[in-house]
C-alpha cells in the first residue's frame, strides 16, 4: 500500500504556505476593553502607549510588552530622570542593584531582546562606574527554556518540518522505508541511474572540491 511521505505532502500543497484568514467583524474583545492586546506571535500581552509627538500636534502610538502591575490609564515615563515605578523605562545605570527588570536592550535602540517572554525577568547585580558597565542576571529557568526551544521556534513553520526524522526510523505506516526488526530499507533503493551508488544527489562542499581536484 502506497504512503504519502513528507516530501510529497510539501511539494505543491497550499497548506504548507502562510495562511492569512480574514477575521469576521466583531466588537471589542476582553483584552481590548481592559487596555491590553493579545499578539498571536507571543505569549506576553501587549500594552498600547500614546506619546506626544515632539514636533507636530499629534500622538504616537507605541506597543510595549506589558509588565506585571501595569494598568489602563497609567502614565509611563521614559528616560534617566524617570522614577523607579513598574512600567517606566530607565537606563540600567539608573536602576539600583537588586531591582527586577524585563525587556532589556542589549544595544541602544534595539527595543529589547532578553527577558521579554511571559513571566520572564532579570535582576540587576552590580554597577561599575569606572568603565560604565552593568552586570545583570537572567532568570535561569527561563534562560534554560529559551536555549532548548530556540531551534523549535526557529524551524516550527510548516515549510521547514523540524526535527527531520529518517525514513528508516519511522513506522511502516508513515514511510516505505519504515518498520522491520532492524533499520534497513528491505528492497532495492536504486533501480535506475547509478546502481549501488555510495551517495545520491549533487556533489556539494568537500565532496565537490575533491571531485574537481581529481578531474
Amino acid at each position: 500500500m502506497g504512503r504519502v511521505i513528507r516530501a510529497q505532502r510539501k511539494s505543491a500543497c497550499h497548506w504548507f504556505r502562510l495562511q492569512v484568514p480574514h477575521s469576521p467583524p466583531q466588537g471589542l474583545d476582553y483584552g481590548e476593553r481592559n487596555g491590553y492586546l493579545k499578539d498571536p506571535g507571543r505569549g506576553a500581552p501587549l500594552a498600547r502607549v500614546d506619546f506626544r509627538h515632539p514636533i507636530r500636534y499629534k500622538k504616537q502610538k507605541e506597543l510595549f510588552v506589558a509588565a506585571e502591575g501595569m494598568y489602563t490609564g497609567q502614565f509611563l515615563y521614559c528616560g534617566k530622570k524617570a522614577t523607579l515605578v513598574v512600567g517606566n523605562v530607565l537606563p540600567l545605570r539608573s536602576i539600583p542593584e537588586g531591582a527586577v527588570v524585563c525587556n532589556v536592550e542589549l544595544h541602544v535602540g534595539d527595543r529589547g531582546a532578553p527577558a521579554r517572554a511571559s513571566g520572564d525577568y532579570s535582576i540587576v547585580i552590580a554597577h561599575n562606574h569606572d568603565n560604565d558597565t552593568t552586570r545583570w542576571r537572567k532568570n535561569r529557568e527561563a534562560h534554560f527554556l529559551r536555549q532548548v526551544t530556540h531551534a523549535y521556534h526557529k524551524y516550527r513553520v510548516k515549510r521547514n518540518c523540524w526535527p527531520i526524522v529518517r525514513g528508516l526510523a519511522m513506522n511502516p505506516v508513515e514511510h516505505p522505508h519504515g518498520g522491520g526488526n532492524r533499520q534497513h530499507i528491505g528492497h532495492a533503493s536504486t533501480k535506475v541511474g547509478l546502481i549501488a551508488a555510495r551517495r545520491t544527489g549533487h556533489l556539494r562542499g568537500q565532496a565537490a572540491a575533491s571531485a574537481a581536484k581529481s578531474e
